[in-house]
């Protein structure tokens, strides 16, 4: 049973299993709260740990939930051409069938969803929904902007270069997250909530020819030994790119990464403006706060994906 508990908490909270890593969700949500205007920004700062801890939930329960998986992603190349011209989730489900659909992925209809989600809380003025929504629309957004998340070659393990997708979307982020500049602008209204989550996609996946190059050459130039080190991690050692590999790598992909990671932080504020407006702009100020009972549900929740993930079923069902 230990083994099996050391098991789930690895799956739940370990970065390499996650799109940006943990670590560069809780910053893009972070950083998404301070591009508010003052109406919506005091009431998300209230709430921001909550809104830092919860944007990897989603992580959490792909293990555990049929039909997370698809969510965080899109194979570009298993829909073709056409996957351009079907931004909206009945001519996508028309056009392909939604077994197919989930098997390549379907992150920018579920941001869709996730958007009309999120104004319908608004309007109804609530606040447990507006919070967990809010969490989870920024971290769909984040993995759309991620373009290891738009290819079936998503671990370089097509093209021999398995491990790229963590070292890409983790170790390069936390190792030079300080230095970005997340000098944005304030957030703005989105007209077409669909053509942001599909253009996302599209500069994402635009980026892949630049990622894959690089790091071939790179490996080609540097060899194999000086590419790899064991670091200690608690512990253990664990295999990992060298700090010289990742900083040669991080200054010939420019500002890639950080480009992708600062697109992130603007949608999702944008996201959360354009929800808010569209409910008729509440006054956040006198929402109630999150009750005792739904903060147990919440809780509950969570703990209902470790227990699935074990195999140990919930009572009744």
């Amino acid at each position: 049973m230990k083994r099996f508990l050391l098991f789930a908490g690895l799956a739940l909270s370990s970065p390499a299993v996650s799109a940006w890593g943990f670590y560069a969700h809780q910053r893009i949500n972070r950083l998404a709260i301070f591009l508010l205007p003052a109406e919506m920004g005091r009431f998300y700062k209230q709430h921001l740990p909550y809104l830092m801890e919860s944007s990897v939930n989603p992580d959490k329960r792909r293990y555990a939930m049929v039909g997370e998986a698809a969510r965080h992603y899109l194979d570009v190349e298993a829909y073709g051409d056409s996957v351009w011209t079907r931004p909206y989730w009945k001519e996508a489900v028309a056009f392909w069938g939604e077994d197919s659909l989930q098997a390549h992925g379907i992150v920018p209809w579920h941001i869709q969803r996730m958007k009309n989600q999120l104004t319908e809380a608004f309007r109804q003025r609530n606040t447990a929904r507006i919070l967990k929504l809010s969490a989870e629309l920024g971290h769909y957004i984040a993995d759309a902007n991620v373009p290891l998340h738009t290819t079936r070659n998503y671990n370089g393990q097509l093209t021999g270069q398995t491990g790229i997708h963590a070292f890409w979307e983790s170790r390069l982020p936390e190792l030079h997250f300080e230095s970005y500049d997340f000098w944005i602008g304030p957030a703005t209204y989105v007209p077409s909530p669909a053509k942001s989550a599909w253009e996302a996609v599209r500069r994402a996946h635009a980026c892949l020819d630049t990622l894959f190059s690089l790091e071939r050459q790179l490996t080609i130039r540097l060899g194999e030994s000086r590419k790899f080190v064991l670091e200690e991690r608690g512990s253990t050692f664990q295999r990992t790119y060298s700090r010289e590999f990742s900083e040669h790598y991080h200054t010939l992909l420019r500002d890639q990464v950080a480009n992708q990671m600062r697109a992130s932080v603007k949608m999702t504020a944008d996201f959360w403006y354009t929800c808010w407006v569209d409910a008729g702009q509440p006054d956040l100020n006198t929402l109630l706060p999150v009750s005792d009972q739904e903060r147990e549900s919440d809780s509950r929740e969570r703990g209902s994906w470790i227990r699935k993930l074990l195999g140990i079923r919930d009572e009744g069902e």
